[in-house]
Formats: structure tokens, sequence, C-alpha cells
């Protein structure tokens, strides 16, 4: 499902027009569905509920957007990071994968795993592995971006397992920063504690991320919880 822009913005444009002709909300939103080509919005809604997980959550993302993506091991974090990456791309829009634990062979194989070739997209790809990688490092490399590029880090908790690097706090409130003034979309892969697994509850969330350090976690705008075929998706704050 391809839509001329992402849900936001097209419910931004209907509020707009119902204030600006006086005309009922539901009236312009499907006025505004209309355009994208479905007969009322219930129906575009629809649609996009049932598109497959990428899509729905890349949908409700916005330029700006940290998004925090959970769940413990084995339970595809890493690639539904990867299926946001893709989605991204096919919008046209830049892929980056930030990693400081999988080599470019790793990442090739989950590409393959979600049914995506890396190579189809051309430059529109690319690959970080370095073990230098932190704040400063993901921003250096995104100023060269446009707005609307979508760069994952995998994984949150290694930002600051060196030393040298800057407390985890001050590194992704400069990437907050970052990707507000640049318009683009950051997505972490974060671990979550092994306590969950003990809980009754069917998904994490918020309060079952593993923080070695501290951390406000209402820094991040958007989360994407995962377990056992359970996805959840929501607002951090």
């Amino acid at each position: 499902m391809k839509l001329s822009a992402p849900i936001y913005h097209l419910k931004r444009k209907a509020k707009a027009m119902s204030r600006d002709e006086g005309i009922p909300l539901h009236a312009a939103l499907d006025r505004i569905a209309a355009s994208e080509g479905f007969a009322t919005w219930s129906l575009l809604a629809a649609k996009l509920a049932s598109a497959p997980r990428a899509a729905r959550l890349y949908a409700t993302l916005r330029p700006g957007d940290l998004v925090l993506v959970g769940a413990r091991p084995r339970q595809g974090k890493t690639l539904l990071s990867l299926e946001l990456a893709v989605e991204a791309m096919k919008a046209g829009n830049r892929g980056l994968f930030f990693s400081l634990e999988y080599t470019e062979k790793d990442v090739i194989e989950r590409f393959q795993t979600i049914g995506a070739d890396p190579t189809g997209f051309g430059a529109l790809f690319s690959f970080e592995s370095s073990d230098a990688i932190n704040a400063d490092y993901i921003i250096a490399r995104l100023q060269e971006e446009r707005p609307g590029t979508l760069a994952v880090v995998d994984y949150l908790q290694l930002l600051d397992q060196k030393r040298v690097n800057p407390d985890l706090m001050t590194q992704v409130r400069a990437l907050r920063a970052f990707a507000e003034a640049a318009g683009q979309i950051i997505v972490f892969v974060s671990q979550i504690d092994r306590a969950f697994e003990a809980s009754a509850k069917p998904c994490p969330d918020l309060d079952d991320i593993r923080l070695p350090n501290p951390l406000d976690l209402t820094l991040f705008s958007k989360t994407c919880f995962l377990n056992r075929g359970e996805i959840r998706f929501g607002a951090a704050a």
C-alpha cells in the first residue's frame, strides 16, 4: 500500500481542509481518502490495518521520530528494523544500518530472510559497522543525508559500552535533537530485560527495557514491542 504521503500528513491535511472550508472532519477525511483512491477514510484505514507490519508502522512515522524496537532474542526485532529500512527505500528515501554487532554478511542474510535484496535498492542502502559507532559518528554520517532518511541503530545498549563514549542519555539526546533538526528518522533496536520472560505480559513495554545506564525513555517518540508473534505499536510518552 503506497500513499502519496504518510498517514499523519494526510490527517493533518484533512484537518486543515475541515477548518478552511468549514466542513465536518469526517467529510474532509473522506475527500482525502478519495484522492488516494479509496471511497471513504474508513476503507483507507482498513487497508492500512491489513498491510504488513512494517508498512503499518512506517505509515505512522514522521520526520524527527526516534523509534524504539524492543524484544527478547530471536523475536524478530532486527528483521522488523530492516523491514522499516526497506519501506523507507520503497518510498525513495535512504536507509542506513549502523551495527556494533553484525557484519555486512549477517545483514545481507537477514535481508534474504525478509525476502528483500539490498542490491536492488542501489545507492539507497548503506551499512556501517565501524567500532567507532556512537552518536557523534552517526550524526556525522547522517549530516550528508536528506530529510526522510531512515537509520537503524543495532543496538541501543551498545552505544556507550566504551568508556571513551559519552553516557547513553547524552548520546540519545544528541540524536533526538539531530533527527528533529534534519527531518530524519532513527530506529533503535533494544534489548529487553530477561525478567520479562517470567512475567505474564503478552508483550514487553518500556518498563522491560534493559538499561545498564540511566536513560530517559521519553526521548523516544514511538515504540514497537514484539513477542511470540505479538506486535504492539505505541507512543513512548
